[in-house]
Formats: C-alpha cells, sequence, structure tokens
C-alpha cells in the first residue's frame, strides 16, 4: 500500500511523494525540487520508517533481519527496521520507482512490463531494462543492469550470477542500500577528503550548481550518497556478511537536470567525473581492477583506475574522433556523453572548480585524464548487455548499411531508440562501428 505526503519547505508545498527512502538510495541523487528533501544528507525519518510499529497493520519487527525474503503485500509479513516496503529497495522505489515518464529523480518506470518501454533516461540508467524480457527471451534481461530486490515492485535477483563479477557480493542481498548510504554520513570537507563526522552536511555534493565546501559552517555530501571506507549494507550484517567497503566515494559533479534525452552528436547530459569510480567499484567487484598504469584487474578486463591514465595518442583519437571515417573533431566539442572520462580532479575547492567548469561545456579530454568503469557502463541498468552505454553485440556495428540502428536482441524500434536516449541514428554513419572506437579508432 503506497501513502503520500506532501513536503513543505517554508510553507509551501513542493513535492508531493510516496513513502520514499532516505538519503537518496536510489537515484544516484536528486535535483530540482527535491534537492531540498535530501539536501546532501539523510532524509527525514518518516519518509522511510513507520514511527508507530504500525504500517498498514503489519508486523514491523522482525528477528531475521532478512531483508530479501519478505513476503510482499501481506499482513503477516515481517517488516525489518520499520521500513514503509518489505525490503530496502521497495522503500527506496515508493519514490523514486514511479515516475512514469522522463523526471528528474526517477530510476525506474512507474509500472514497468516485460514489453514496455523504459522512460528514465538518468546518467546511471532505468531500472526497467532488468524487465524488459526481450520478446521471449527471459535470460537477457539479467544482464542490462544491477538486479536490485525490490518486493513490491517485482523485482528479484539476478537469475544468472550468484555474486558480483570479481567478487563475492551475494546477489539475493543487492539492494539500493549496497551501493548507496541510506543514513547520508558521508561528507567531503574543504580539503576535499571523504569522512562521516566533522561539520554538518550543509548542501548536495552532486551538483555543479553547488558552492564549494565552506571552510567554517559545513560539509558537502558525497556524490549520490555512495557509501564509504567502512561502510557493510545491513542486508549483509543482518546476515552476518562482511563486505565492508575500503574505498571512499568518487568525486564527480551533475547538472541539475540530468533525467532527458540526448539529442546531437556531442549535446546530451554531461556528468563530470573527477576521480576514485573505479576505485569504488571495486568495493564489489574487486577482480575486476587495478591500480597501475595500462594494466588489467586479476580477470584481464579493461584498465580502470585513476592510474591508468589516457596518455597523448589515446586523448588525440578520443578528440578527433566524431564517428567511423571521421577524424575531424577537436578536443574544444570533443565530448560524448556515451563515452565518458575522468579528468583525476578531486573533492576539494579546485578540483570542484574545475569540475563545475568542465560540466558546461562540451570539450574533450587531456592526456591525464583516465578511463573508468562508467566510460563504457551505467551505474544502474541499460538497454545493452552488461549494461554498456552502447551495443557490443551485432558484430561491432551501431547502424546497418541504410544508416538506422541495428536491432539489439529482442528489443523492438522504440526500445532500441529509448537505449540510446533518443539519440538519433544520423548521429552515427552508415556502418557505424563500436564506440571502442572514439579511443581507439581502429575503424
Amino acid at each position: 500500500m503506497k501513502k503520500q505526503m506532501k513536503l513543505v519547505v517554508a510553507g509551501t508545498s513542493i513535492l508531493t511523494l510516496g513513502v520514499v527512502v532516505g538519503a537518496g538510495v536510489l537515484t544516484l541523487g536528486l535535483v530540482g525540487q527535491a534537492n531540498a528533501f535530501h539536501s546532501g544528507g539523510v532524509a527525514k525519518c518518516e519518509s522511510c520508517h513507520t514511527m508507530h510499529n504500525s504500517f498498514s497493520g503489519k508486523t514491523m519487527i522482525g528477528t531475521t533481519g532478512d531483508l530479501s525474503s519478505k513476503t510482499a503485500n501481506s499482513n503477516t509479513s515481517v517488516q525489518t527496521m520499520l521500513l514503509q516496503g518489505t525490503d530496502a529497495s521497495s522503500a527506496c522505489l515508493n519514490c523514486h520507482g514511479d515516475g512514469s515518464s522522463t523526471s528528474s529523480y526517477h530510476v525506474k518506470t512507474e509500472g514497468a512490463t516485460t514489453n514496455s518501454v523504459p522512460q528514465q533516461m538518468s546518467p546511471g540508467g532505468d531500472f526497467s531494462w532488468t524487465m524488459v524480457d526481450c520478446q521471449g527471451n527471459t535470460t537477457r534481461n539479467n544482464r542490462r543492469g544491477h538486479n536490485i530486490v525490490a518486493a513490491d515492485f517485482s523485482m528479484a535477483a539476478d537469475a544468472t550470477l550468484t555474486v558480483a563479477p570479481g567478487g563475492t557480493y551475494p546477489n539475493t542481498r543487492l539492494a539500493c542500500s549496497s551501493c548507496h548510504d541510506p543514513h547520508g554520513k558521508y561528507r567531503i570537507d574543504a580539503a576535499g577528503a571523504t569522512t562521516t563526522t566533522g561539520k554538518p552536511i550543509g548542501a548536495s555534493g552532486s551538483y555543479a550548481s553547488t558552492t564549494t565546501a565552506a571552510t567554517g559552517a559545513y560539509d558537502l555530501g558525497v556524490y549520490r550518497f555512495l557509501a564509504g571506507v567502512g561502510y557493510n549494507p545491513k542486508s549483509l550484517t543482518n546476515a552476518g556478511i562482511d563486505k565492508t567497503f575500503t574505498a571512499a566515494p568518487p568525486v564527480a559533479l551533475a547538472p541539475s537536470t540530468y533525467n532527458t534525452t540526448t539529442l546531437g552528436a556531442t549535446a546530451g547530459v554531461r556528468v563530470a567525473y573527477g576521480s576514485g569510480m573505479s576505485e569504488w567499484c571495486a568495493n564489489c567487484h574487486t577482480a575486476m581492477h587495478s591500480t597501475s598504469s595500462q594494466t588489467s584487474g586479476a580477470m584481464g578486463v579493461h584498465p580502470a583506475s585513476n592510474g591508468n591514465k589516457l596518455g597523448a595518442t589515446i586523448a588525440a583519437n578520443y578528440n578527433a574522433y566524431k564517428k567511423t571515417g571521421d577524424m575531424t573533431g577537436s578536443q574544444a566539442t570533443a565530448n560524448l556523453n556515451l563515452v565518458a572520462f575522468e579528468t583525476g580532479a578531486i573533492g576539494d575547492a579546485a578540483g570542484r572548480a574545475a569540475l563545475t567548469a568542465l560540466q558546461a561545456t562540451t570539450a574533450g579530454p587531456d592526456a591525464t585524464a583516465n578511463v573508468m568503469c562508467l566510460s563504457c557502463h551505467r551505474a544502474h541498468a541499460s538497454g545493452f548487455e552488461s549494461m554498456l552505454r552502447w551495443d557490443q553485440v551485432n558484430n561491432e556495428l551501431l547502424t546497418d548499411t541504410a544508416g538506422a540502428y541495428k536491432a539489439t536482441a529482442g528489443l523492438n524500434t522504440d526500445q532500441q531508440l529509448a537505449a540510446y536516449y533518443n539519440k538519433p541514428s544520423t548521429d552515427f554513419a552508415v556502418a557505424q562501428r563500436s564506440l571502442c572506437n572514439k579511443c581507439h579508432a581502429k575503424d
């Protein structure tokens, strides 16, 4: 049962909410009007928890602490931690999963089914891609994203992978709170260091529109409420499992409006990534990564870390590459949000200023930039296998000899376009090859 509440700030109702999860657990951040609700730290307790142990007449205090096995919508089910949802992700999606059209902080399309066209186009992607059945092939949806467990929204654990690739995080306990700290304790101080104590969190640290951390009054919240060193999700600690994080949240800045289509060869939403993304992903995907220059992780995958700099040759390729057969680009207009990069900036005042300036441009990288996990993948889910930003299963071809998108296995025409965030195929070349060539220029 979904309840609603009005958020009132300074006497003005600015947002109607379903029951929400605190700390923006799912969004990878909130924008615009909703930003006032989270403000970089923990949200209101009553938006995520019931206060009097009586939500919908259910028994609220459990003893097992198993967040992934509760029965949805049952008056006899046990609700752990007084959550206003069967499990942690369901509590998040009460607010972040009720968008039926592209809208700010939503990360799942409301009412999505196996034949839906996912609508949300945030940088992290729409979790509904994990529910689209590829026109009868129900195994492929598991490959399209992080398969969070959210019983109230019919979202189940990955049916193929039992643990995180390159790690041991169990699939049945994957939740929004596996990555995002629901209580928003992590903060950035004026020196750019991440801590869990210190000055109050005075503003979000996720947006280019936010001023740098004040040296006197307050700290900033970390990017998208991502958890940091010492964090172990409740879905694990309550079951006696220890996967304590050893890496700090990454540094990045997004525009205040970020859930929108990608139109034009270089236009679209740009997140300015600074540093630490791959290192942070390695909290769970440890064997995927390495920190030494130009080397891959233990699994032999693509190098991705602050130590893996692009170098002069790769940076020059990126900046010149416009599409297959066209190497006439320049650094000033080279950015393609389908192939992101990190600059190396940290979270201090100078780093945030540099990222703020970059976020407002279409500039490409220099030799000191580096590849990271989100250069190729989305954080939540995508329309393509391995949650990639572009299709990689059509014999290296994104478009056919007529210039239309080649059909990705199982997606219809509308779904295919949505997977590219409505970016028209005419932005690419006829017989456009893989966007690996944005860096490697082998086509």
